[in-house]
């Protein structure tokens, strides 16, 4: 540690820990901010909304957007479930989507990827839940191609000028850091709620990342290609067209596949504003507490998550084929003459037998039954142990703990967030998380903030104690760790609302239940940067250690994991990001924290509230963000 900088931030421990200790004594202005210096931040931000949608016409436009965004839904939405909307051809018949999704995994990546989609498809009809998904999918089918023209667009722009890209990162950050909740009030306000605001509120999610990777892939493009082209006496335009982009093309496709699970987030989530869909019908489920149509539900949104994340991927690692010359156009159309012959044989079937074209819902499958009647007996067989659990954790740990964060003085949590800051980074950090911190504290939502801080906190720190020895285990063998990845991929492929199916069955609604939910969310990043800190090891230098006679234990302790630390802290970073988030959405199961609030403020549509309390909790990740990747930083350069 550099000494010039340890004493004042010494210096700033002692003040935080003088000040907690000497709480008793000290005036109320440093335990609280006192009420006339709390700023009326959400009545200034809906006056701007009020001045923007009454006096500046704003109004007009959103409406218009909304207007083109509802005519591409009806489309969508008569083709896919039949909805009464131009152009009147749909529904196409189950059997047909399910062989057209079959043929695009084949096409993609081969049989395997071709029965996991068709056969989710195939389950998602017999199990009667067709209309629900296609309500769902015809929203993806039209906010992803808008986010993707969007992201692409403002990517491009960002790339081409400096000061465009400089102003957007700050944006990017804190749009990348806000919780879903906080999308959604502006969009009702301005949109009203439904179908067309839940598109719209999947659309500007969903664009962030696709900015990033356009700017990402159009930076990358290596400079002899661009001579390359320019010696071929191309325009700036053709440039563009046919040299960057197509160099740019592994990067903009993975922002596909970021546009597509975002997406997929989002419309689940969208349910609280109204939009239809297997959200919504989860949502209903959770409420009245039917655990085993909601697993049915839940396996359904994990399926089209793992379908849409692998044919999104495959689409993107793909290279694109070449077909020896002189060939017929039957060869090289082999895939679209099979995919026309099966749409014909689908088409027949449904004409055929109207099981074919739609399942009706006496007709479906359920699972219900049997998953209610093993969750009965689950949970008998548990509830001794999870009451006892529950009891302890929430008289013994929770509640002490909460009280722990809510008793600390708020001029003690600064001196001490801004001594981390220095610690990492001098006098700029500090002020930096002071600049994060501060408007929490003069937003008068300190305490919400508090409470959230601690279930965070207690979240991630035994995501920590389950993730850093599992994934040690795991890094131990190569195709262990593969194994691990994967699961992890395919963790992360979930909505945030399914992970609240488990801890809602087991623990009911309750503290536990969304500690519970947070942790095992924030559990896979911390897994997943563990095994691939360890596995990322130079194989030179654990095999120059061996060589040096150290042991199994002395090579893990001294060498891999002081090598893949900068790595782990990436892993408890986004861990952070990841706990904030849901935490934000387990309000939904009963917390008292900033999304129980953000909720409220959702039904309410006070735009001002929301967004106040969207950006406490974008800072708070972002604070974070600046303190861990900065010591990752300082420790990945001084590892070499």
């Amino acid at each position: 540690m550099n000494p010039r900088l340890s004493h004042p931030a010494l210096m700033l421990l002692g003040l935080a820990l003088l000040l907690c200790l000497g709480r008793f004594a000290l005036p109320e202005a440093l335990i609280r901010l006192p009420e006339p210096l709390i700023l009326p931040f959400a009545d200034w931000i809906n006056a701007v909304f009020a001045f923007l949608r009454d006096d500046l016409g704003l109004m007009a436009v959103t409406r218009a957007f909304s207007g083109a965004v509802e005519f591409c839904l009806d489309v969508t939405a008569n083709l896919l479930y039949g909805k009464s909307r131009w152009p009147r051809l749909g529904p196409i018949p189950w059997v047909v989507i399910a062989a057209t999704m079959g043929m695009a995994g084949y096409a993609l990546a081969g049989w395997r990827l071709a029965l996991l989609s068709a056969g989710t498809f195939v389950w998602i009809a017999v199990m009667g839940q067709w209309k629900w998904a296609m309500e769902t999918l015809s929203v993806i089918m039209v906010a992803a191609p808008f986010s993707v023209a969007l992201g692409l667009s403002a990517g491009t722009l960002a790339w081409r000028f400096r000061g465009v890209e400089r102003v957007m990162n700050p944006i990017l950050n804190i749009a990348q850091s806000l919780p879903h909740f906080a999308y959604m009030i502006p969009v009702v306000v301005f949109i009203g709620v439904g179908p067309k605001a839940g598109a719209i509120v999947t659309i500007i999610f969903s664009v962030p990342p696709m900015i990033r990777m356009t700017l990402l892939g159009l930076r990358a493009v290596p400079p002899e290609i661009i001579e390359s082209g320019k010696m071929s006496g191309t325009t700036k335009w053709q440039l563009m067209r046919s040299v960057r982009i197509p160099a740019a093309r592994t990067e903009l496709l993975i922002g596909i596949n970021q546009v597509i699970m975002q997406s997929l987030a989002m419309v689940v989530l969208a349910s609280f504003i109204g939009m239809p869909g297997l959200g919504q019908k989860l949502l209903n489920l959770l409420q009245s507490l039917k655990i085993g149509l909601s697993v049915e539900i839940g396996i359904t949104i994990v399926l089209l998550a793992v379908v849409l994340d692998r044919l999104s991927k495959a689409w993107a690692m793909k290279q694109p084929a070449h077909l020896e010359p002189g060939a017929t156009w039957a060869a090289r159309n082999r895939l679209l003459l099979i995919w026309l012959g099966l749409c014909a044989a689908g088409f027949a079937l449904a004409a055929a037998h109207p099981y074919f074209a739609g399942v009706e819902r006496k007709q479906a499958l359920s699972l219900a039954v049997p998953i209610d009647a093993g969750v009965d007996g689950f949970i008998r067989l548990v509830t001794p142990l999870t009451d006892w659990l529950r009891w302890f954790l929430i008289t013994w740990v929770l509640i002490p703990l909460r009280d722990g964060f809510l008793w600390l003085p708020f001029s003690a949590v600064l001196a001490f967030i801004a001594a981390l800051g220095w610690l990492v980074g001098g006098v700029r950090s500090a002020l930096i998380c002071l600049a994060f911190i501060l408007p929490i504290a003069l937003s008068g939502w300190w305490d919400r903030a508090m409470i959230t801080v601690y279930t965070v906190t207690v979240a991630v720190t035994i995501a920590l104690l389950i993730g850093l020895p599992l994934g040690l285990w795991a890094a131990a063998r190569p195709n262990r760790a593969r194994r691990f990845l994967l699961l992890c991929d395919t963790l992360q492929t979930f909505p945030s609302f399914i992970y609240l199916i488990p801890v809602v069955m087991l623990f009911g609604v309750n503290d536990v239940a969304v500690v519970a939910a947070v942790m095992v969310f924030a559990t896979v990043p911390i897994l997943r940067f563990t095994i691939e800190g360890l596995c990322g090891v130079p194989p030179e230098t654990i095999e120059a250690a061996e060589m040096s006679g150290a042991g199994r234990a002395q090579l893990l302790w001294h060498v891999k994991l002081p090598l893949a630390l900068p790595t782990l802290m990436i892993g408890a970073n986004q861990s952070i990001m990841f706990a904030l988030f849901m935490v934000i959405i387990a309000a939904f199961i009963g917390t008292q924290d900033l999304g129980q609030e953000m909720q409220r403020a959702l039904s309410s549509t006070d735009v001002g509230k929301g967004l106040v309390l969207g950006l406490a909790v974008a800072f708070m990740g972002l604070m974070a963000d600046h303190l861990l990747t900065g010591w990752a930083a300082r420790r990945r350069k001084a590892a070499g």
